[in-house]
């Protein structure tokens, strides 16, 4: 943050250097009699990085939510894999293993992301639970070739959900670089003072595209502030993944997964 800052001061300055040294220097010719023109300049060349910057932060915002929301479907897919897997397995496994993974997926579903939202972080218990689900698999014992394939394709369904809810981790907690606020907050400053700046006459229809202007740019920050934030808010990544695993564990006609009595 300091360098930054130190760069855009030493920029302002050599700036003025060369507007003042080249004012000795020039013809006077070439003087004009106002300095309206540098106004302009300066805050047409302020419309423009804000715009650009705007569209970069946007975009950048956009990939990072749809990231976030892939890594809940890689997720919930290495949890129907192990559902799938452990049909192979003895019953007493079988059934111990089916109800750890639909404990997890209930965990992540009512703990976890509220969580999620509210203090942007993930939950310890469901964590215990994945480690848990992982200790169950592991524990199976067995020289049948079709339980040794069953519990192997598991696993790898369970390592497939624990290196995706590590994305989800770092996608829950992770932030624009502060500079580029700072840069989004001056723009938008700048641009909304732009009529003021211009000398534009205070009419009803000045008034009413200004306001048309404001509601503009607070609606792309706040747009801006909701993709950064990729489990919270309006733009929030869905739970439909999580949603459509649990329609897979429940039981059909043909299921080999029953109830152990």
């Amino acid at each position: 943050m300091a360098q930054e800052l130190l760069v855009a001061i030493c920029a302002a300055m050599i700036a003025v250097a060369v507007l003042v040294v080249g004012d000795r220097i020039r013809p006077k010719s070439w003087r004009q009699n106002s300095d309206e023109s540098s106004s302009h300049l300066a805050l047409d060349l302020a419309k423009t990085i804000f715009t650009a910057v705007l569209a970069f932060v946007f975009v950048a915002c956009w990939n990072q939510n749809q990231n976030a929301y892939n890594h809940t479907i890689t997720e919930s897919k290495g949890l129907v894999d192990t559902h799938l897997a452990i049909h192979a397995l003895p019953a007493p496994d079988r059934d111990r293993i089916h109800d750890k993974v639909i404990a997890y997926t209930d965990q992540v579903l009512t703990e976890e992301w509220p969580l999620m939202e509210r203090e942007r972080r993930l939950s310890p218990n469901t964590e215990k639970t994945l480690n848990s689900l992982r200790a169950a698999v592991i524990a199976v014992q067995s020289e049948d070739p079709t339980v040794i394939e069953a519990r192997t394709r598991a696993l790898t369904g369970i390592d497939r959900v624990t290196q995706a809810r590590h994305d989800r981790a770092i996608d829950v907690v992770r932030n624009l670089p502060q500079f580029l606020y700072i840069a989004l907050c001056f723009g938008a400053v700048l641009v909304l003072l732009n009529p003021v700046l211009t000398g534009m006459l205070v009419t009803r229809r000045s008034v009413a595209m200004t306001a048309l202007l404001g509601v503009i740019i607070g609606s792309a920050l706040l747009a801006i502030h909701d993709l950064e934030r990729p489990f919270s808010g309006v733009l929030g990544v869905p739970t439909d993944a999580f949603r459509y695993a649990q329609s897979q564990y429940e039981p059909s006609s043909d299921s080999p997964i029953t109830t152990a009595e």
